[in-house]
């Protein structure tokens, strides 16, 4: 279609400003089936008869699966008809959600998360055929709307998990999302431009095998990488340790109770897209450098927890609305440096995010049981100087 050139039609425009929406809201319900299962735990273990201890199994196999599906199938995005491979991911994902409303066992369980959270990977697919889509002129939008929508995906799959389990049962919840899923098929089947040509010629291996090089030969890639590996430790850090202090004395919080601070997150929704207009505009560098110096800077505020919730929840929001804009300016500028490959590139991206992630929430823990909250905050705002010292460091070098 010639978006990636800049010679982009007003009828290609027109056309993926009407499938943007669509993607972001695929790419909500994609993502959000890799969360749901978290408040579920407990119902899902006691009919199947999982020994409370490998019940954690539920959730480490969904994880596995995602990362495995960055690696084996996000690469297959800029390989072949784009179209194709997203219409056909989401029906293997119904199918996949299926088998597990319906699993009768634990071992039928634990292969359907795990095939769940493989193919739930489409999430990262809809995100690079979003920029794919767009005008140059309009790609930082593009993938901020589709951005919020993993989002607002992330943050209400506890909640529509745990409404829609206590009216039908674990299974209606997967159930559900199998008939949505299959929906949002159709939509994306009925919207979706037809006919594009794979923006790469490579072959599997060889695309597979590209995906470290590319990061490794390009100075720009790689220092976006890192800065995603930075601001999701300090994101994850929080979210993981923040249940510890809510839940103890003097606060003594329910499961409920901590969940809704899940939903001051949407706040992050919000600035996605408000990035992706500022990148548009040439801004992106300014937008990355503010807004790793408001993470910073909420971790004076979130430290602030013990003595008061009110501004810790001030904090949460300048947190979600710098990681956000920062995530979403570090994928415009990937997107931007080779366009042949963004797939891949977005699959090696959120390999750095899961690293980061994955370092946050075990150092968090760690830190918590020796310093308590304030070891945390210590922690988060280190990973946040990090990360502002490294775009420091590194924003005008060649």
């Amino acid at each position: 279609m010639g978006q990636d050139d800049g010679n982009a039609t007003a009828a290609d425009a027109g056309r993926a400003r009407v499938a943007t929406p669509i993607l972001a809201a695929a790419a909500g319900l994609s993502v959000a089936n890799v969360y749901y299962a978290q408040p579920l735990l407990d119902s899902m273990a006691r009919e199947l008869g999982v020994p409370a201890a490998s019940a954690g199994l539920v959730v480490t196999l969904t994880q596995a699966g995602y990362g495995l599906g960055l690696i084996v199938l996000t690469p297959l995005g800029d390989l072949m008809d784009r179209r194709r491979l997203v219409l056909a991911q989401g029906a293997l994902l119904a199918a996949a959600l299926l088998a597990v409303a319906t699993a009768q066992t634990a071992a039928a369980l634990f292969a359907g998360m795990a095939a769940m959270g493989m193919l739930a990977v489409v999430v990262q697919v809809l995100v690079a055929y979003a920029a794919t889509l767009a005008t140059p002129a309009e790609r930082g939008e593009a993938v901020g709307l589709v951005t919020s929508g993993v989002v607002i995906g992330i943050l209400a799959a506890r909640a529509v998990a745990g409404a829609l389990a206590d009216v039908g049962g674990w299974r209606s919840v997967y159930l559900a999302s199998s008939v949505a899923t299959l929906v949002m098929v159709a939509l994306l089947a009925r919207f979706l431009p037809r006919g594009q040509a794979p923006a790469s010629t490579d072959r599997y291996l060889a695309a597979l095998r590209s995906i470290p090089v590319l990061f490794l030969r390009d100075r720009v890639l790689l220092v976006r990488g890192l800065l995603a590996s930075l601001i999701f430790a300090a994101f994850s850090a929080f979210w993981t340790a923040l249940a510890l202090p809510l839940s103890a004395p003097p606060f003594s919080y329910s499961h409920t109770q901590i969940g809704l601070f899940g939903l001051v997150g949407l706040a992050g929704a919000l600035a996605a897209r408000g990035a992706g207009r500022l990148a548009d505009r040439g801004h992106g560098e300014r937008t990355t450098g503010l807004s790793l110096a408001l993470l910073l800077a909420s971790w004076g505020i979130i430290a602030l927890l013990p003595r008061s919730v009110a501004a810790a929840l001030i904090g949460v929001i300048l947190l979600d609305l710098a990681v956000q804009a920062v995530h979403v300016a570090n994928q415009n500028v990937i997107f931007e440096r080779r366009p042949e490959a963004r797939s891949r590139l977005v699959g090696g991206y959120m390999t750095f995010y899961a690293a980061g992630s994955a370092s946050g929430a075990v150092t968090a823990t760690a830190i918590y049981a020796r310093a308590g909250w304030p070891g945390v905050s210590a922690l988060g705002a280190a990973f946040s100087a990090g990360a502002l010292l490294l775009w420091a460091a590194t924003r005008r070098a060649p």
